[in-house]
């Protein structure tokens, strides 16, 4: 087993490392901590050669098989696993590469072919299998009378997690899973998408408060010892290590659609990231750690701009300049409306080792100093030696609604019709303002149009040939007429969330 196939904390990131299977099936590390490879694999030297023109699903092994060590994952399992998880997407190259400008080197790379029409398909859809595979090894040779191993999973949502989540899991065996989201802070589609899914194992809690607040709850229940370890439990947000390493599949794979399609060996590119809670960027920094050439990460943030700040300042603060309250703006792009980014901690981490740190320990140390200093003070001022190495590989551009709507409104005159949801418009608004003639930008399209209406109503009502109706997919347009099931949690709080998990699980016939 290599270094790349075993995990440390974000916090502690000392020895014993943990296997893949301890790590997904954990979530978060203890103390808060998120899990990491203890060292990043390289691609092999020939990997332009050998990994070129593989599919989607075989590009995928080769980069998870860096991860996973086959003692834990044969290759057959890992190859069945993979084929099972991209077979429900509407696209067979699964994330398809799409031109917007040609002259101007400007691509569009779609990830939303999956069931809920969203980037978290991706990942989600390979998390769900993998939790089923490693619960049935672990139940395979109890008998009835025998208690089951089962996870308990929970997770937060500004919008799409939920339903991929959902999607992810519903009816496997041996997993209950709670989603937390903002009541009436997503989006309608999005709402449908989650509450119209009345599996039992499935439960949904509309949280009256913000994402953050969810999120907040999340993290704390995964602190409380004695909860976690009584009810086993486990997470699908991009705090889940297993949700990064499937998003890095589609980095390298875009940029050989790319050199296939210039018929270069070489291309100078750069990838623009809307971006939240810092998962999906994050896979992109994985990928560029592993050799693929990429010349610049680009987040592209809405008018919660925290990340943005940092990347001109170095200082990491909830509330903006001139606030005295930290507050999440609502925006056009609802899964971007978030306060501090859950993700961002693991690139602090690689940052502080290598500028800071002899070891891995004293890196975790200055993480657990700052996370602190950010929660009990609201900010957290980055040494420059740190911000300095980050800009090396990373910019940011955040945008606001009247710039996305704009944008979305430029790019179906552009394309004679092609219309992007809102938070790819973050994304592609960030990329227009970049292009340089020298390098080749992708911006990443996180979601089908449909699931914000309103948005793009906004942006097209009135043009030529414009319908929302046509956008709107034949699975969107049923939702409507499907039950609901959602319960309300009256305020952003623990215990009735915890109080609230115990009544489902009775319900759905789990003993504990």
């Amino acid at each position: 087993m290599t270094l790349s196939q075993q995990y440390l904390s974000t916090r502690s990131s000392g020895e014993p490392y943990l296997s893949f299977e301890a790590t997904v099936l954990r979530g978060l590390a203890p103390g808060g901590g998120l899990f990491i490879p203890a060292a990043i694999p390289r691609a092999p030297s020939d990997y332009l050669t050998k990994w070129k023109d593989l599919s989607f699903q075989e590009l995928a092994y080769e980069i998870f098989s860096l991860y996973i060590s086959q003692s834990e994952i044969s290759p057959a399992e890992l190859k069945q696993l993979i084929a099972r998880s991209y077979s429900t997407f509407r696209d067979e190259t699964v994330t398809p590469l799409t031109v917007l400008d040609e002259q101007r080197k400007l691509y569009l790379l779609e990830l939303f072919h999956g069931p809920t029409y969203a980037f978290k398909d991706v990942a989600l859809q390979f998390v769900g299998n993998l939790f089923e595979f490693f619960l049935q090894r672990k139940n395979a040779s109890k008998s009835e009378n025998d208690i089951r191993d089962r996870l308990t999973v929970i997770g937060a949502t500004s919008g799409d997690t939920g339903s991929a989540a959902i999607y992810g899991l519903r009816n496997k065996k041996d997993v209950s899973i709670f989603i937390l989201h903002p009541l009436d802070k997503v989006s309608p589609i999005q709402e449908l998408q989650m509450t119209t899914v009345t599996d039992a194992n499935v439960h949904n809690f509309a949280v009256k408060g913000n994402f953050d607040d969810c999120q907040d709850i999340v993290k704390t229940l995964f602190d409380d010892i004695e909860f976690n370890q009584k009810h086993h439990l486990g997470a699908v947000n991009s705090i889940n290590w297993a949700r990064i390493l499937a998003q890095i599949t589609y980095y390298f794979y875009s940029y050989f659609t790319l050199l296939k399609t210039a018929g270069s060996e070489h291309i100078s590119v750069r990838y623009v990231v809307p971006t939240g809670n810092f998962g999906d960027i994050l896979a992109g920094f994985y990928a560029k750690r592993m050799g693929l050439p990429v010349e610049k990460l680009i987040v592209a943030t809405n008018a919660n701009d925290i990340l943005d700040r940092f990347w001109k300042s170095g200082v990491y603060e909830k509330k903006a300049p001139g606030s005295d309250v930290e507050a999440v703006k609502e925006t056009l792009s609802p899964a971007m409306d978030i306060l501090i980014s859950s993700n961002f901690e693991r690139l602090l981490w690689y940052l502080a080792r290598e500028q800071l740190s002899s070891s891995n320990e004293e890196a975790g140390q200055y993480i657990q100093k700052w996370m602190i200093e950010l929660k009990t003070t609201g900010k957290v001022v980055i040494p420059k030696q740190v911000l300095e190495a980050g800009l090396r590989e990373f910019a940011s551009d955040s945008v606001s609604d009247e710039q996305t709507v704009e944008t979305i409104k430029a790019i179906y005159d552009l394309t004679s019709g092609y219309i992007i949801d809102p938070h790819t418009s973050v994304g592609v608004t960030a990329s227009l303002r970049h292009l340089d003639g020298k390098h080749t930008y992708v911006s990443l399209s996180t979601a089908h149009p449909a699931k914000f209406g309103d948005a793009v109503d906004q942006a097209l009502q009135g043009k030529d040939a414009y319908s929302f109706d046509n956008v709107l997919p034949d699975a969107f347009k049923a939702l409507k007429k499907l039950p609901k099931k959602v319960t309300v949690i009256e305020e952003p709080d623990k215990e009735l969330v915890k109080a609230a998990i115990e009544q489902e699980l009775k319900d759905e016939g789990i003993v504990f």
